[in-house]
């Protein structure tokens, strides 16, 4: 195969499941022998972690549609570097970065969509990139239905890296709980519609009622100290333990028994991906991406959104049935290992572009043989 050269432009300056997924692919890309490269603001949290996984990162402002400074900049990178591929992420940059490639006439341009919200521009998806990459086919439906032409759109999944099998947890120890102990984690960017309010109001009574319940919510956002506030007010910091940002998840995973996320909005949900690969059941929603990953009662629960007495009885029902947690847990990890893998993810990127660049190639050969 031959080896690419592709450049993605993100203009977040934020750090969540599409950061994620992109500095994931970044790697998993250039483990395969292709150059990657990112183009981002000076502050962004992905051009941070890029460079230190010891990418070329370059930076553009990217603040509107209208930044024509950045345009010009990105432009002249695209020609002098010579890429392939651009594959832009965001709203501004899809339009910045992505004009920027039309310009440079960049053989192939790609817009992947992370987020399960009504799309505010069709230009950044019909007309300025020659593919659309949806991370589910709920986001693949949505985009056909909004006016996105569905030749352009394909699902390339998330993936995860396979966790090393046998490796203890220090979550217990950490925390001071001991083996009886059950545990309810949630791993999320602490924000609107993640549903840890939901998750709060389910697990209050239960608490009282279950001594050996514990809750454990790991991830940092604009609503912690919202979150915390409601905790600390309650009584429940000793029960409900919030770990702030970790770099270790995997880690906090393990030491779980269950995973919960009640979101009121997902276009898949890698927590939930990560969650399943170490074997636990999970509770979801049945809202946007999240019933392609968990078949209810197969491999997890799922609940309606908002709906805190429903959330309630799967917390009930996992927490008093180990064997069905242990049966629930199994068939989540062969899931994961069937499908939701960072190779496989990587794989059908470079599919998805190789197919682009080859088709329009073959398209303009056509029109200059006609000529």
């Amino acid at each position: 195969m031959k080896a690419l050269s592709v450049l993605h432009s993100e203009s977040s300056r934020g750090w969540g499941g599409q950061e994620v997924r992109t500095l994931k692919e970044m790697i998993a890309l250039r483990a395969l022998g292709h150059n990657v490269e990112l183009v981002c603001p000076e502050d962004a949290c992905l051009g941070i972690r890029a460079h230190a996984e010891g990418f070329q990162v370059h930076y553009a402002r990217m603040r509107a549609g209208a930044d024509l400074r950045s345009m010009l900049t990105i432009r002249s990178l695209l020609e002098r570097r010579r890429f392939n591929v651009l594959n832009t992420h965001s709203g501004h940059d899809s339009l910045v970065a992505g004009m920027a490639g039309r310009l440079a006439r960049t053989p192939f341009i790609v817009r992947t969509r992370h987020l399960a919200l009504p799309i505010t521009s069709l230009a950044t998806y019909n007309w300025i990139p020659h593919r659309v990459v949806a991370v589910s086919h709920h986001v693949r439906k949505y985009l056909i239905s909004a006016g996105v032409q569905e030749h352009r759109v394909e699902t390339i999944y998330d993936g995860i890296l396979k966790p090393e099998a046998g490796t203890c947890s220090t979550l217990r120890d950490e925390l001071g709980l001991n083996a009886d102990t059950v545990v309810a984690g949630m791993v999320a960017i602490v924000r609107e519609k993640k549903g840890h309010e939901d998750l709060i109001a389910a697990v209050r009574p239960m608490l009282a009622e279950r001594p050996s319940l514990h809750v454990v919510m790991a991830g940092d956002g604009v609503w912690f100290e919202k979150i915390k506030t409601i905790v600390d007010d309650m009584g429940l910091s000793q029960r409900i333990h919030l770990l702030g940002f970790r770099t270790d998840i995997t880690n906090v995973l393990r030491g779980c028994d269950l995973f919960v996320l009640p979101t009121h909005q997902e276009a898949l949900g890698q927590s939930f991906i990560e969650a399943m690969a170490v074997g636990l059941p999970v509770i979801g929603t049945r809202v946007d991406g999240v019933p392609e990953l968990i078949d209810d009662g197969v491999n997890g629960l799922l609940v309606p959104a908002h709906d805190i007495d429903a959330l309630r009885s799967a917390l009930a029902r996992l927490i008093d049935d180990a064997p069905l947690r242990e049966r629930l847990g199994l068939a989540a990890r062969l899931k994961t290992d069937n499908r939701f893998t960072v190779d496989a993810m990587a794989n059908e990127t470079i599919d998805c572009y190789m197919r682009g660049i080859y088709a329009r190639r073959a398209y303009y050969g056509e029109r200059r043989a006609a000529a």
